[in-house]
């Protein structure tokens, strides 16, 4: 019996959580020709990963969810930036960011269920 309920388990669809890991503060947007809209932030918490799943807040509200497009410290392409650390950030078809939106960003995690 085990045997099987272990083999429907895995047949299930994983429940997908969200987990934020970090937050971050638009202080200044820059246009770039070719590129489009960057945002100069400063992280606040957490860390930012050029794999990211983002969030733009503006007053409370999520104006828009997509990915990281760029991510830039000074004039280097970055994996990732640490809380403390200001960087530039490309968000992917996004480019209506204003200075003092929030930026939250997220990962994705399958969560299997184990219950019996």
């Amino acid at each position: 019996i085990d045997e099987v309920r272990d083999a429907m388990r895995g047949m299930l669809k994983p429940k997908i959580k969200e987990v934020v890991v970090g937050k971050l503060q638009v202080r200044e947007v820059f246009r770039v020709s070719n590129v489009g809209t960057v945002a100069g932030c400063y992280v606040e918490s957490g860390r930012v990963n050029r794999r990211d799943h983002v969030r733009l807040i503006r007053d409370g509200v999520v104006i828009f969810e997509t990915t990281v497009a760029s991510l830039r410290r000074f004039k280097d392409d970055v994996r990732e930036v640490a809380a403390g650390y200001e960087c530039g950030l490309g968000l992917e078809n996004y480019n209506d960011i204003k200075v003092g939106d929030e930026i939250e960003v997220y990962t994705l995690e399958e969560e299997h269920d184990t219950s019996k």
